[in-house]
């Protein structure tokens, strides 16, 4: 989260069930590269201050450049696909998070090492292999809260925050996981303040993809 002098005191990466984006009434369109893994994708790494809020497009005049990442952007289209609709090649997503997020952690990235890094933590995670060796998987059953985070917690070590979304028949659903990295962005830390999200109940469900 973001200190005097600019420096963020710790950096949120969130990650995204795509079957959980996909199953809602605005439903989803798979990129241009294809459908994506049924693996949980990036949404963002985003620096954030010791209140829990975050700074916003703190450089306007440091637009997305693709050229920057011209080397990992296979990576990005698998590890940090768009589902929006109408169908795309992610460069607006990816150029959404940069100018917003990237732009106030410039102290910490540049626009390769941004990316880079998400890719990097992403990685380290492997919240589905830590979900699957406690017996939860993506086939649309139910799971209490507490299983979910106590599963990624000891697959991960560190419990995430969990922001739930609804199916087209109300139902909760686990949409996205939320954990806290060091400000030099090199390892995960416990979350100081547990960021905002929609509640989620105690019966989740865990829709395939």
């Amino acid at each position: 989260m973001v200190r005097a002098g600019g420096w963020p005191w710790c950096v949120c990466v969130c990650v995204q069930w795509p079957g959980s984006y996909c199953d809602t009434k605005q439903s989803c369109c798979y990129p241009r590269s294809g459908k994506p893994a049924a693996d949980f994708g990036i949404h963002g790494l985003w620096p954030n201050r010791d209140d829990g809020s975050y700074p916003q497009n703190c450089n306007p005049d440091s637009a997305f450049d693709p050229s920057k990442v011209s080397d990992i952007l296979s990576s990005l289209r698998s590890s940090w696909p768009t589902l929006a609709c109408p169908t795309n090649d992610g460069l607006r997503f990816w150029a959404h998070e940069w100018e917003k997020h990237g732009t106030c952690a410039q102290n910490l990235f540049n626009e390769h090492g941004y990316f880079q890094a998400a890719l990097r933590l992403r990685g380290q995670l492997r919240v589905l292999d830590a979900l699957a060796t406690a017996g939860i998987s993506p086939d649309g059953g139910y799971y209490t809260m507490g299983a979910i985070k106590g599963a990624i917690q000891e697959g991960t070590g560190f419990a995430p925050h969990v922001d739930c979304n609804r199916d087209e028949s109300g139902n909760s659903q686990l949409f996205q996981l939320y954990f806290c990295v060091h400000a030099d962005a090199s390892r995960f830390v416990e979350c100081p303040v547990q960021p905002g999200g929609r509640p989620c109940g105690n019966r989740i469900e865990f829709p395939a993809f």
